[in-house]
This record gives C-alpha cells, sequence and structure tokens, in this order.
C-alpha cells in the first residue's frame, strides 16, 4: 500500500470505521484523483443546477 500512495495521483481514503470492543478496525482504499475535465463537467453540472432551481424559487 505504502508503494501505491507514493505514486503520482493515488490517495488513501477511509472507506469505514468499524468499532469492536476497545479495537476500532478500518477499511481503507486506494483513489484517483479527478482529471481536469471531469472536474470541469461537474462545475457546469451544479452551476446549471443552481440556475434550475433559481428560476424556479422566481416563478413561484
Amino acid at each position: 500500500m505504502y508503494g501505491l500512495i507514493q505514486q503520482k495521483g493515488l490517495s488513501l481514503i477511509p472507506i469505514s470505521l468499524y468499532f469492536k470492543g476497545n479495537i476500532i478496525k478500518v477499511e481503507l482504499g486506494i483513489g484517483k484523483g479527478k482529471k481536469l475535465y471531469d472536474k470541469r463537467q461537474d462545475i457546469a453540472k451544479k452551476e446549471s443546477e443552481r440556475k434550475i432551481e433559481r428560476a424556479m424559487k422566481q416563478r413561484i
């Protein structure tokens, strides 16, 4: 796992926590970040949803 984390663009992500008595177990995963074009698409989608919500509020 340590070698994978050191690679560019990979991150260690806690998926879930388990409590069993005095012990805490953590389930971990390795994830890769979004590309720039993915981020732009998400930002554009959120912006359009906000505009639609504003328009709906003004009509009511």
